[in-house]
């Protein structure tokens, strides 16, 4: 008896085999697969928000450019603060807390 006897004639057709292999080579074995897709998408999605963040950054920071080039106080504090600088009769000390 025949092995193939029992298959509806509908699955033995031609384009639906050539379908049925299209469609799962389509989702699991190619490059763009539908996991790949996914992971793709949320590496945008987070990429999206790095790209706001880094605007709104870049705001911010502007907006500190625009105050110490304008205002010549602030920017001897930042001086002070930041890169150590001082007059050349001062002493400079600087305390360390140990948390």
């Amino acid at each position: 008896m025949n092995p193939f006897a029992k298959i509806p004639k509908f699955f033995k057709n031609y384009y639906f085999l050539f379908g049925t292999f299209f469609i799962v080579w389509m989702l699991f074995v190619d490059s763009n697969d539908v996991v790949s897709q996914i992971k793709m998408t949320q590496k945008l999605n987070g990429l999206k928000a790095q790209k706001a963040f880094y605007i709104d950054k870049k705001v911010e920071v502007l907006k500190d450019k625009e105050e110490l080039s304008t205002n010549k106080e602030l920017l001897e504090k930042f001086a002070r603060e930041n890169y150590l600088m001082k007059k050349p009769s001062e002493d400079l000390y600087i305390v360390v807390s140990e948390d």
